[in-house]
């Protein structure tokens, strides 16, 4: 079972991008579904998630009041808008599902762990460059 992310490319700074997160396997409502990356030579960090329970929405401090995480249900996909994209924004971003027994909180507040995750699959990379 994998999660595919899509919507990634080359971008100026200042610009945008929509990544989209889907899969045929399973309802991603379901699960709580995060957003991280991993930059050339770094670790994989946390960057949004969504969560089945209220309040639904996290960021990191880095990418707040420029990504928007959100969920279409009828299209099975979680999307990640990315607005004002910067130099330091280049990485391959995954989506995944996180296991029961972890919430999206720990995605945007701890060290990341892929032991997070039930499922993820490959990536898609943004670069952000003039």
């Amino acid at each position: 079972v994998q999660l595919q992310a899509s919507g990634g490319g080359l971008v100026q700074p200042g610009g945008s991008l929509r990544l989209s997160c889907a899969t045929s396997q399973f309802t991603l409502d379901s699960y709580d579904i995060a957003w991280f990356r991993q930059a050339p030579g770094k670790e994989r960090t946390g960057v949004s998630c969504i969560s089945r329970s209220v309040p639904r929405t996290y960021y990191v401090d880095s990418v707040k009041g420029r990504f928007t995480i959100s969920g279409d249900n009828a299209k099975n996909t979680v999307y990640l808008q990315m607005n004002s994209l910067k130099p330091e924004d280049t990485a391959v971003y995954y989506c995944a599902a996180l296991a029961p027994q972890f919430h999206c909180t720990v995605v945007v507040a701890t060290t990341h762990s892929d032991s997070w995750y039930d499922y993820w699959g490959q990536g898609t990379q943004v670069t952000v460059s003039s």
